[in-house]
This record gives structure tokens, sequence and C-alpha cells, in this order.
């Protein structure tokens, strides 16, 4: 377990909110990161392994026409699969991966092409950090170096965005620059 999933798990319970987790290339490392730590059950509500891309839209409703144009790796499908597996799962919070691991590119994407994304509440006027967010990672390495990063990377997004709902800090965000939408 790591301090990382430690934490998400902690500031989870402190604010009374659920977690639910979207997994592509990760297959469900991310989900066994979170519920290796004591006490996540209370929290964490699931998770879906959509490896395959048509999953990601059955399961995820992630928009079929983007997933054929743009293919599984993109930005868009992350950001889908985050919000997507919040509703299906009924959680207050959706973390999601997509991305090439290796060892051949996809989608036109070269490996270590990886998306992270998150979905939370948007609570008007209370500087809540929720709604949507991604991030775009280049990572070097092997096909398990690749993977692992990208679990470490979408806890610490979601850690950065429960920090801002713990604090309530007003954050001035300019969503293009930041990655929102």
């Amino acid at each position: 377990m790591s301090s990382r999933a430690t934490e998400v798990v902690r500031l989870l319970t402190v604010n009374g909110v659920t977690l639910a987790v979207a997994e592509s290339l990760t297959g469900g490392l991310v989900a066994a990161e979170i519920t290796s730590v004591p006490g996540a059950s209370k929290v964490f509500r699931g998770s879906v392994t959509a490896y395959a891309t048509e999953l990601k839209h059955g399961l995820l409703g992630v928009d079929a026409t983007l997933l054929a144009q743009r293919g599984a790796v993109d930005p868009q499908v992350a950001a889908q699969m985050a919000a997507g597996v919040r509703k299906a799962l009924g959680a207050d919070w959706g973390i999601a991966t997509t991305g090439v691991a290796g060892p051949d590119p996809q989608d036109g994407q070269a490996v270590g092409t990886v998306f992270v994304a998150v979905d939370g509440p948007r609570t008007e006027g209370s500087g809540s950090a929720g709604g949507g967010k991604v991030e775009q990672l280049r990572l070097n390495g092997d096909r398990a170096e690749i993977r692992m990063e990208s679990v470490r990377s979408v806890l610490a997004l979601l850690l950065t965005e429960l920090a801002g709902e713990q604090t309530g800090n007003e954050r001035a965000q300019d969503t293009e620059r930041n990655g929102g939408f």
C-alpha cells in the first residue's frame, strides 16, 4: 500500500465521500492499491476495468463516435471514463486511466502516452475543487513501470482535488490551461 493511497482513503473518509475507478491500461492496479488500505471499504464503491475499447462505451458511456474517431487513448475518453464510472457506481468521485503501456503503439499514440482523469462534485460557490480534470503523461520505462507510474499519477491528481475540496480554497482556474472541461 502506498502513502498516496492511504492519504486518498483518509481524505475520502474525512470528507464523507465515495470513490469509483475506471481503468484501462492499469488493469485493476489502481483499485488494488486503494483496497490495500485498511478502511477503504468505507469509501471505495468499486471499479470497472474496461480494457477492451467497446467496453468503454458499453459500461462507462464513453461516446462511441469519439472512440471511433480518436481511439481509446484520448483526453476526452479519459474524462468520460471518470464521469461514467462515477455515475455507473454511484460515487461522489470517479478516476480513470487510459493509455499505451506497450510494447507497441496504439491508436496512433506512442508507448508511454497516458491520460489520467478525475471527476468530482460540482458545488456552486463553495470553492470546491470538483468537476473534471485530465492530465496527459509522457512516461518512460517498460510496461510495468508505465503502468505503476500511471497508478501513482492518477492518485496524485485525485489527492490534489481532494485537498482542494478539504480546504475549500478558491482557486482561479483557467480551464484551457489546467486541462479542465
